[in-house]
């Protein structure tokens, strides 16, 4: 069966995507501040094509399965920029410098560039959209008090471990790292924000050959330690 040509042009238009976004960065990815900051974000086009980059703060809230639903930046959070337009040159890095303060702490906001061809022509035209996001904190930290965590459970037919935590304060703060274990084995999980009043539910990919016995998150002043329930797989006859 010959492929049908949309099929082709979605996987083009994939392959382009992806040469895209190698091509162009944005660093860093995330910053941390107490209770206002200053800092600069390192455009960089390593394309040999002009782009025009448009810089633009939005707000954000994240959903408890770690997605993010993104709108137009709060009136309470206030950031000044070197610039919201660049032209980039082929190879070439820039700066933008800004600074940010929020009202009431903690505040959270994304800096989005969208980098585009300086001279749209006649095909298909990528957009890409790059995020750095900063994370406004107050003075007194996360505590174990203000986690609540259920209960971890490991599902032998997926082979998947699921856990919801949920940060029950009003205060900001950062799971850092994690993982899943059972003996020498383990299961990276990465690090993640923990809004105010905001759930969060994990579901892990289990990779090990025992089943997992505990579950482990890393924080900046304390750790939590839950153990794993659920049956282990079967052993084959």
């Amino acid at each position: 069966m010959k492929p049908r040509p949309t099929s082709i042009l979605a996987v083009c238009v994939l392959l382009l995507a992806v040469a895209a976004l190698r091509a162009q960065s944005v660093s860093p990815i995330i910053t941390e501040y107490k209770e206002k900051g200053e800092g600069k974000i390192l455009l960089v086009n390593d394309t040999l094509t002009p782009l025009v980059v448009l810089v633009q703060p939005q707000s954000f809230r994240i959903n408890p399965d770690g997605s993010a639903a993104y709108r137009p930046l709060d009136p309470g959070i206030h950031v000044d920029l070197s610039t919201t337009s660049v032209r980039l040159q082929p190879k070439q890095e820039f700066y933008v410098f800004y600074k940010a303060r929020a009202d009431n702490l903690p505040a959270w906001f994304t800096i989005y560039a969208t980098f585009s061809p300086l001279q749209r022509g006649p095909g298909i035209n990528l957009r890409i959209m790059l995020p750095h996001t900063v994370y406004l904190y107050q003075k007194q930290p996360l505590q174990r008090a203000d986690i609540n965590a259920g209960e971890a459970t490991f599902d032998p037919a997926t082979r998947h471990v699921f856990c919801d935590l949920e940060n029950i304060s009003k205060v900001y703060g950062r799971m850092r790292e994690g993982s899943v274990e059972a003996g020498r084995e383990s299961v990276s999980i990465g690090g993640f924000p923990m809004l105010p009043a905001n759930p969060r539910h994990l579901d892990i990919e289990w990779t090990g050959k025992a089943a997992p016995e505990t579950m482990v998150f890393h924080f900046d002043k304390f750790d939590i330690r839950l153990p794993v329930k659920g049956q282990a797989p079967a052993e084959p006859h």
